[in-house]
């Protein structure tokens, strides 16, 4: 319909993208090894021993375990009838759909490693506030019975807890070699059809989404602006691999470090695969303090964010 910039918004998405495929790469080679060595496992560990050591490293390895939000599912809920404390699980809970390997690095790539490692941080930070929050209201007698009826019912496949045993040498087994390419050839169609569907949004964003409008409703370093932010972003949620192109897009049309930096971890603390799993697992206090904590913890983050960027 706009001839005139068709060829410049193809030729900005081609150039981003391409800028992109080392990290795709490494992000996709990174995900096959995890799968292939069944990682997985190493995150069962966190949930032994006293229940503040569980906590801080439930929001430690949530960044690291190889779980997008659905594979999550069947995972927390071997936890919750192993009777793992609520407050470990709700920090890995927290923290595991922020963040993760692949995402960092293409988070880095599309907005710069400051970015990254704040968001990195902002994931950490969150599961622990969570974690802790859990850990004193049910010293006051709140979530004393927080499964629901059946708690655990899933279509998903992924590994319960300590099903399977780490293998880093995975190539020696020729099942793990066939996981390995499964996932590799996956997870690169995945990351490449979705980066180039973000980088043709954000050319469209930058040539017809007037500055003036994104400045006015997300812009500058005002509190306000972050907290518009976080309670927009939760519903429309983007993955974590569109969102950080379209950030770098919105954050040059004028959006503030602080409101990204909330934008991107609202929306993935609310994503309909990990609501979904939340409500199927808890019930509904568990769920709401699930999103009070993301939606508060979003905030802070980005006002910190704010202030030392």
């Amino acid at each position: 319909m706009d001839q005139p910039n068709a060829i410049p918004v193809v030729v900005f998405a081609l150039r981003a993208l391409a800028n992109t495929l080392p990290y795709i790469l490494i992000a996709v080679i990174m995900i096959a090894w995890l799968k292939a060595a069944s990682a997985e496992a190493y995150a069962t560990r966190v949930f032994e021993g006293r229940e503040n050591r569980m906590i801080v490293f439930a929001a430690l390895v949530g960044g690291l375990a190889p779980f997008c939000s659905c594979e999550v599912i069947p995972f927390i809920a071997g936890l919750l009838a192993f009777g793992a404390p609520l407050s470990a699980i709700m920090a890995f809970w927290l923290s595991s759909p922020l963040v993760d390997p692949p995402t960092l690095i293409i988070t880095a790539s599309a907005l710069g490693w400051p970015f990254a490692i704040g968001k990195a941080a902002a994931a950490v930070f969150i599961g622990l506030a969570g974690g802790f929050a859990i850990k004193a209201a049910r010293a006051t007698g709140f979530f004393s019975n927080p499964t629901r009826p059946r708690a655990g019912s899933t279509c998903c496949s992924a590994p319960k807890p300590a099903e399977q045993s780490p293998r880093w040498t995975f190539w020696h087994e020729a099942e793990r070699r066939d996981v390995f390419r499964s996932e590799f050839i996956a997870n690169g169609v995945f990351l490449v059809k979705w980066l180039a569907f973000a980088y043709v949004m954000e050319a469209l964003l930058v040539t017809y989404v007037p500055a003036s409008l994104i400045a006015a409703s997300v812009g500058g370093d005002g509190v306000g602006s972050i907290i518009t932010a976080a309670v927009v972003g939760m519903p429309a949620y983007l993955n974590g691999y569109v969102a950080p192109p379209l950030l770098a897009g919105l954050m040059d049309q004028g959006m503030g470090a602080g409101a990204a930096m909330a934008f991107m971890v609202a929306g993935a603390v609310s994503s309909i695969p990990a609501m979904a799993a939340v409500w199927s697992l808890v019930n509904r206090g568990v769920f709401a303090t699930y999103l009070a904590l993301g939606l508060s913890g979003a905030i802070v983050s980005g006002i910190i964010f704010q202030a030392i960027h």
